[in-house]
């Protein structure tokens, strides 16, 4: 496999690869998604745990942001905005949820490959931080929670 030859273009390549899948360390959030329903979704196998549900909402918002954020926005996400509610939970609202995280995340993924690499080093609006220690950030915190999502379909199965 080669290796993409900007930095920006490695960088939305960790990010889809935390998201989509073909990842080194094993399945990614959507391959964690494959076989679960909106029952297996919206379940709660840990009583002051987020659902499934919850934290693909989370991780879209989060994608989210950082597009606003690399658009120039301050943007802080609280409440529910950090946590969107879930829709009354039935087949075609999870397969929604589903499709709405791929396209937040698809934009994401389009545009920090296409960022010149010089942006990844501003900082983002209202952090102390840059774009590049960002998106790092978002990719890891995709992977943090596909672990939990991992482990809430273990606890779900039994």
């Amino acid at each position: 496999m080669t290796s993409p030859s900007s930095e920006s273009a490695r960088v939305a390549e960790q990010l889809r690869r935390a998201f989509e899948g073909d990842a080194w360390h094993g399945p990614a959030l959507l391959e964690l998604l494959e076989d679960v329903d909106a029952t297996t979704a919206g379940a709660r196998p840990l009583p002051r745990g987020h659902s499934i549900w919850e934290l693909v909402l989370h991780v879209a918002a989060w994608d989210g942001a950082a597009c606003r954020r690399l658009g120039g926005e301050k943007v802080q996400l609280t409440g529910a905005a950090n946590f969107p509610v879930v829709p009354r939970p039935t087949e075609a609202a999870w397969r929604k949820t589903i499709a709405h995280a791929k396209r937040t995340h698809d934009v994401l993924v389009k545009t920090v490959a296409a960022l010149p690499e010089a942006r990844l080093r501003e900082r983002v609006p209202g952090k102390k931080y840059d774009f590049h220690f960002m998106l790092h950030g978002i990719a890891q915190h995709e992977l943090y929670h596909a672990g939990q999502i991992a482990l809430l379909k273990k606890a779900r199965s039994g």
